[in-house]
């Protein structure tokens, strides 16, 4: 017999979403919203957030944006003082940016990456944990990616990056094990999002566009959306540690089935 959704609780309905202006981020604001949760929107776009939350409270839901940049700590601290609890912090901020071999990769993107995909989910975690501790319910979820879990050639940066990422979630679920905080990775694979490739090649398009070249269906922003929400929405006893998706035309971070035309 399939497990219902399980609808938060009033100790844990409020749901922070990082890097909430665009793609995976924003499609997981408007799934937990569907789903029963008071998002909390964050990005450094404030008019992204605030169209978003907009979006989503005329739709019946409800939502709050923040203008937040995660690598900013006291920043961070300032926004964590206005929650007494919260249920579910979805650490999305991130991204990657070139695709440079390591014999020349620019140091300054690589710590761009770091402070962004590491040290930013460590900032919003290590604030809001004692709320999601006081929940008595709460959910940490690190959005890594199979970058996480493989490496590539030209993805030195964002790969390490989000080793890191993983390395810090596993982490931490054996540190606050014991705890009502669940933590949850998921790691997406080929998502096509507005975005993701643009930054990383620096605007760019027609580099993006061969990313995605002969894919027939690589992952949406919502694929990932409706995971992460899944994950989240399993009885507080069910973790799910690791969860890895990718479109079905890539079998790894390397062998991807590109359609002839």
């Amino acid at each position: 017999m399939a497990t219902a959704p399980a609808a938060p609780s009033a100790a844990s309905r409020i749901a922070v979403v990082t890097g909430a202006s665009s793609g995976i981020g924003a499609a997981t604001a408007r799934r937990l919203a569907a789903a029963g949760y008071r998002v909390v929107l964050t990005a450094r776009r404030e008019d992204r957030v605030e169209a978003l939350a907009k979006e989503i409270t005329e739709a019946g839901g409800s939502a709050t944006a923040y203008r937040l940049d995660v690598t900013d700590r006291a920043a961070v601290d300032e926004f964590a003082t206005a929650f007494k609890t919260i249920g579910v912090l979805v650490n999305n901020a991130g991204g990657a940016l070139g695709a440079d071999p390591v014999a020349t990769g620019d140091p300054e993107d690589w710590r761009t990456m770091y402070e962004t995909n590491v040290l930013g989910t460590l900032n919003v975690t290590q604030a809001l944990l004692p709320k999601l501790e006081a929940s008595g319910d709460g959910t940490v979820v690190v959005v890594s990616s199979t970058a996480g879990h493989g490496t590539y050639e030209g993805g030195g940066g964002y790969v390490a990056a989000k080793h890191g990422a993983h390395v810090l979630a596993e982490t931490l679920r054996l540190e606050i094990v014991g705890k009502p905080v669940r933590v949850i990775e998921i790691a997406p694979g080929m998502v096509k999002t507005d975005e993701f490739a643009l930054t990383r090649f620096g605007g760019d398009r027609e580099k993006a566009a061969k990313v995605y070249e002969g894919v027939a269906e690589p992952l949406t922003a919502d694929d990932v959306a409706e995971t992460i929400t899944w994950a989240v929405t399993r009885p507080s006893h069910v973790n799910v540690d690791l969860l890895v998706l990718r479109p079905r035309a890539q079998a790894s971070n390397t062998k991807v089935h590109r359609e002839q035309r």
